[in-house]
C-alpha cells in the first residue's frame, strides 16, 4: 500500500477547528441518545415485552436460570449480520457541510463560488508538475451537495491477528465537478519548445467501494483510527464524465486516450494514498505517527530484501 496519508483533530486554521467540534458534538450526540440513553417510557415498554420472554423461556423466578430453550440474544444475531449505519451517514453528511461552508468562507451565492474557486487553483497550481504543465486557471468549481454513503456496517475478523475491524460499503454520488485550462509543455529539441492548450470539465458520476476501518489498539504506543480502501482497481468503480478541448486553431474534442489518461492517473492516486490514520487528539500528534509510518515502511522494504536474497 502506498503512503498514509494523515488528518489531525488538532488543526491550525479555521475549518479545522469547527470540523472538530461539529463532528465530535454530533457523534456525542447520536451515541449518547440512541445506544446509552433510553426514557422512561421505552424502558417501561422494555420491560413489559421482556418479562413474556423470560416466562416463555422457562426461567425460574426464584433462582433467575434459564432454560436449555433460551434462544440467541439479539445483540448476538447482530453481531453476524450487516448494519446499515443510517446514524454515520448523518454525521459524515455535517462534516462535508462544515468543510464545504468554509472553502467557501461562510459565503453563499457567487461570493462563495468565487472564494472556494481561488482556494481550488491555488491548490491546484501546488501539486502541478511546473516542467510539464503551466499555471492551471480554474474556472468553476462544484462542491456538491451530498455525501457518500454508507451501509452493510460488518464485523471483519483476522485470522492473524486478535483485533478486530469494520467493513463498511461506500457508494458515493454527486454533482461534483470542476473545470479548468492549461498547458502541456513540450521539452524537446529544448524547453518549453511547444505548448498544447487544454480544457477539461471532469464531473463525478459514481465512486462505489468497501472501506476497511480499523480502531485504535489500546497498547499501541501512538493509536490512531485507519481507513483503508481496496489494493486492487477491480475492487471498487469511478465513472467519470470528461469532455475537452485541445489545440490552439485546429481543436479537438473530447478525445477517448485523454479520458482514458484522466481515469486512469485517478485510479492511481486512489490506490497509492492506501490508507488514512486519524491522529486522537491527546494521544499522538502527526509527527509522531509520521515516525511510526516510516519505520514501518523501512521494515517492509527489508523484509522486502531478506526474501529476495
Amino acid at each position: 500500500m502506498g503512503n498514509a496519508y494523515f488528518l489531525t483533530m488538532q488543526p491550525t486554521f479555521t475549518q479545522g477547528l469547527v470540523l472538530g467540534q461539529v463532528s465530535i458534538f454530533a457523534l456525542l450526540f447520536v451515541i449518547l441518545k440512541y445506544l446509552f440513553f433510553v426514557s422512561a417510557k421505552e424502558d417501561a415498554q422494555a420491560t413489559l415485552l421482556y418479562q413474556p420472554r423470560l416466562a416463555h423461556s422457562g426461567e425460574s423466578a426464584e433462582d433467575g436460570s434459564l432454560g436449555d430453550s433460551t434462544p440467541e440474544s439479539s445483540t448476538e444475531r447482530k453481531a453476524d449480520s450487516a448494519e446499515s449505519a443510517d446514524w454515520l451517514n448523518v454525521v459524515l453528511h455535517l462534516v462535508l457541510e462544515a468543510y464545504r461552508s468554509k472553502l467557501r468562507d461562510n459565503l453563499s451565492g457567487p461570493e462563495g463560488d468565487e472564494v472556494a474557486r481561488k482556494r481550488v487553483e491555488a491548490f491546484a497550481n501546488k501539486m502541478r508538475p511546473p516542467a510539464f504543465v503551466d499555471p492551471i486557471k480554474v474556472h468553476s468549481v462544484n462542491l456538491g451537495s451530498g455525501a457518500p454513503k454508507l451501509s452493510s456496517a460488518r464485523r471483519k475478523v483476522d485470522a492473524l491477528s486478535p483485533s478486530e475491524s469494520i467493513e463498511l460499503d461506500v457508494t458515493y454520488t454527486d454533482s461534483l465537478s470542476i473545470s479548468i485550462s492549461t498547458a502541456v509543455l513540450f521539452n524537446y529539441p529544448f524547453a518549453a519548445f511547444a505548448r498544447l492548450p487544454v480544457s477539461l470539465t471532469i464531473t463525478l458520476s459514481i465512486f462505489s467501494s468497501a472501506v476497511l476501518i480499523e480502531p485504535p489498539s489500546p497498547h499501541a504506543e501512538h493509536p490512531t483510527i485507519t481507513f483503508t480502501l481496496p489494493s486492487s482497481p477491480s475492487d471498487f468503480v469511478l465513472n467519470l464524465k470528461t469532455t475537452s478541448l485541445m489545440g490552439s486553431r485546429a481543436k479537438l474534442s473530447d478525445v477517448p486516450k485523454l479520458h482514458e489518461l484522466i481515469v486512469h492517473q485517478i485510479r492511481k492516486a486512489i490506490l497509492d494514498k492506501g490508507s488514512w490514520r486519524v491522529v486522537l487528539p491527546g494521544l499522538a500528534s502527526v509527527k509522531e505517527v509520521k515516525d511510526d509510518v516510516e519505520r514501518e515502511e523501512k521494515a517492509r522494504l527489508e523484509g522486502l530484501q531478506d526474501l529476495r536474497q
